[in-house]
């Protein structure tokens, strides 16, 4: 059968000769050959078929007879369908069964709560009988199987992770549970503390094995205690009061006082175990002096030894335990009372502290291999730290000490000068030799002229001199170190000085004069320090090392002080000329007196001024401020005369005296100012320097000449130009003509005279 469904191939069909081209279009007589060819073998497939359908006719008959019986069936299936769907179209019974089947999913949701229900109380049953269990035990003694179930119970009420909305009776079982933990961790903590006894009075410190406390059933051991409490997590707490005491009576003997320790193990007679350890502490009737690293370290390990044997049992995690609560209190205390001291005073002696290096670190490497500290974690390598960095311990207690005593110098100097020196005649006027009667007349370093300075300034310059003479020996480290030192004790001047000497600055006086120079001298000086050491300092800072910034800050605040001390004159010699209410009827006895008493102030405050500051301030710099002081008191008298609007004859005459009284009163002055010139410009005329320097100097004199000078020798004067070159205007004049003489001819055509010069 299968051979009737081969393919029929076409070129078998053909006679060979045409398949010689297969692209070659078939004949006529090619394609009748064809048709006949197939119409043959079309007869031979209908001959196989027809001879196959009958050599088996009786398996199609069983088949066909099959095919009957499944379309029968279905058709019986289908009938059957259709009275289904008849009969519950007719009655409501999916209604019924879908109430049973909710009823019965009731039942079972039921069930399944109430197994859980049952569930839960059998849990809660069993957590409550096991927190019954714990409180038992801990009566009977068994202190580790308690603890395990405080530790277990913990995860199961998820402590520390409660959630809203639970079962009320989480919280009750949370509750007693809290209860069963404070009971044990009371319990066991009670317990280290009877175990480990601190007796100061007799300087021991004993360790018990076999403890007994009321309420607990039979003898615990020590090592039971502290297992139990590493279970449920309380060995800091519980360690926490032995740790404090134990540095109290036993670290703090050994490191400040130098006791020694021994220890001795008290053994059972019949059992052979040990029920109590003993440490006792050696106390010395003098206490150490110089003290020796190796002896407090060894000692130390005396002590950590006993712990770790005698309280943790060797055990590493209690002793690391330990250790987290006593390693940052000792090495403390270590570096304080040892490493500190230890620190040498000199540089030369840093290379003795390497053996205090070695110990420290051999220390250091017992505690970890006694897992007392941590191997991996370098803060708690804080001595060795501090031990190799001793350079810059020395450098940072050496910086502390340079500050400290610049900060004394500074407020116990009282800026005093003696009465010797500030008298008329002073040594460094007459002679040049006031160091004999004040030590501290400097030179300055950029001007050719001596100043007089306070005891504070020389000194804090002197310890600056001596810091960076230090820099130049030391190393790098330590050289930055003195350098910053030094540039915080030149500014310690500008943060204390000002506020010790507040009140001083208000007022005129010597003091605020000499810090002016103080200033003044500082700023010189810092100028200078660059100059004198930087060649010398380690290579490292020399492109670190500036001074040269502070200077300018010296400059201004030596600046400020000088104006504030002129203003301060200039303010009360405006007050004292105010009294004269702008000279006025001076030919009136009483306002000649008032007059007459105000230009005594005047001269009381310039000569007061006078005595101060020619003394203490720099030539030039007197020289500048008492200028400036003359030109506002002769400007402001010859303001005011000119301001008048009427005198009459005997004031003018009265006011001419008050004048020539005031110029005469300030003689010694102006002699002194006339002095000053004469130094810096020899051989030239002072007088004229002098009214140069004070251009109203001129102007008052002149004031005083025309009070009594004719109406037209004023007015030639005016003509001539005089009255211009010393600084009158044509307003001031005009007024003065006025105010002096009565309108006449004569005093019209003058004025027009004075109106149209040069026309």
């Amino acid at each position: 059968m299968d051979a009737l469904f081969d393919a029929i191939n076409v070129r078998d069909l053909l006679s060979t000769s045409d398949l010689r081209d297969p692209t070659a279009p078939l004949s006529a007589p090619d394609l009748r050959l064809l048709i006949t060819r197939l119409e043959s073998h079309s007869l031979q497939i209908k001959s196989k078929v027809k001879s196959y359908i009958l050599a088996h006719h009786s398996d199609f008959s069983s088949l066909f007879s099959l095919c009957n019986d499944a379309v029968s069936r279905t058709d019986q299936i289908n009938q059957c369908l259709l009275d289904l769907l008849a009969l519950v179209s007719d009655s409501p019974i999916d209604g019924e069964i879908r109430e049973i089947v909710e009823e019965l999913s009731g039942k079972m949701k039921e069930a399944r709560e109430k197994r859980e229900i049952l569930e839960l109380v059998r849990i809660i049953v069993g957590i409550s009988e096991r927190l019954g269990g714990i409180k038992e035990g801990v009566k009977n003694g068994r202190l580790r199987l308690a603890a395990v179930d405080i530790r277990d119970l913990k995860k199961i009420l998820r402590i520390g992770d409660e959630e809203e909305r639970e079962p009320v009776v989480y919280g009750l079982l949370r509750k007693e549970w809290l209860d069963c933990f404070e009971e044990i961790q009371e319990m066991l903590v009670k317990f280290v503390e009877n175990a480990v006894q601190f007796e100061p009075d007799s300087s021991i410190v004993r360790v018990k094995y076999r403890l007994s406390v009321d309420g607990i059933a039979g003898v615990v051991d020590l090592h039971s205690v502290l297992d139990s409490m590493e279970v449920i997590g309380i060995l800091d707490y519980g360690f926490a009061k032995v740790a404090d005491q134990m540095i109290k009576h036993v670290i703090i003997p050994v490191v400040k006082k130098g006791s020694s320790i021994s220890s001795m193990e008290d053994l059972k007679d019949v059992s052979k175990e040990m029920t109590e350890a003993i440490l006792k502490i050696l106390s010395t009737s003098n206490p150490m002096v110089d003290v020796d690293g190796e002896i407090i370290y060894s000692r130390i390990i005396q002590v950590i030894n006993f712990v770790c044997k005698c309280i943790c049992f060797e055990n590493p995690s209690w002793i690391r335990c330990f250790g987290r609560l006593t390693w940052p209190r000792i090495s403390e205390l270590v570096i304080s009372n040892f490493l500190s001291k230890a620190v040498p005073e000199d540089a030369s002696k840093l290379a003795g502290f390497q053996k205090i290096i070695k110990d420290t670190y051999e220390f250091e490497t017992a505690l970890k291999e006694m897992a007392f500290i941590s191997a991996s974690d370098s803060t708690d390598q804080k001595l060795s730290n501090f031990a190799e960095n001793v350079e810059l311990h020395f450098a940072s207690r050496k910086k502390i000490e340079i500050l400290a005593k610049a900060r004394n110098l500074l407020l116990q100097c009282d800026f005093t000068i003696p009465q010797e020196y500030t008298r008329k005649g002073h040594p460094m006027k007459n002679s040049g030799t006031a160091v004999n009667y004040y030590e501290h007349v400097v030179d300055l370093l950029f001007l050719s002229e001596r100043c007089l300075v306070s005891k504070a300034a020389t000194q804090l310059m002197d310890l600056v001199h001596q810091t960076l003479k230090d820099i130049c020996l030391s190393s790098p480290r330590v050289a930055l170190e003195f350098y910053h030192a030094a540039r915080d004790a030149i500014l310690l001047y500008e943060a204390v000085v000002p506020v010790k000497l507040e009140r001083q600055l208000d007022g005129v006086n010597q003091v605020a004069v000499l810090m002016h120079n103080d200033c003044f001298y500082l700023s010189q000086e810092i100028l200078g320090l660059a100059f004198e050491y930087r060649s010398d300092f380690p290579i490292s800072i020399k492109e670190h090392a500036v001074f040269v910034d502070l200077a300018p800050r010296f400059q201004v605040m030596a600046e400020e002080i000088l104006q504030r001390q002129i203003q301060l004159v200039i303010s009360n010699l405006k007050e004292a000329i105010d009294g004269a209410d702008g000279f006025q009827n001076t030919h009136q006895a009483q306002q000649f007196e008032s007059a007459k008493f105000s230009i005594d102030q005047v001269v009381f405050i310039l000569e007061k001024v006078h005595i101060i500051w020619e003394p203490l301030l720099l030539p030039s710099t007197y020289k500048k401020s008492l200028c400036m002081v003359l030109e506002s008191v002769f400007s402001r008298i010859t303001k005011d005369i000119l301001l008048l609007d009427d005198m009459a004859a005997e004031e003018t005459l009265q006011l001419q005296r008050l004048i020539h009284l005031m110029l005469e009163s300030i003689s010694s002055l102006m002699e002194s100012l006339s002095t000053v010139i004469q130094k810096e410009r020899p051989g030239e005329y002072h007088t004229s320097l002098v009214d140069d320097l004070i251009p109203s100097l001129r102007k008052i004199r002149k004031v005083a000449e025309l009070l009594d000078m004719p109406l037209k020798s004023i007015t030639t004067a005016w003509q001539s130009g005089e009255l211009i070159s010393i600084g009158f205007t044509m307003l001031e004049v005009k007024d003065f003509i006025k105010a002096i003489f009565t309108d006449s001819p004569l005093r019209k055509e003058c004025l027009w005279r004075i109106e149209n010069v040069g026309l």
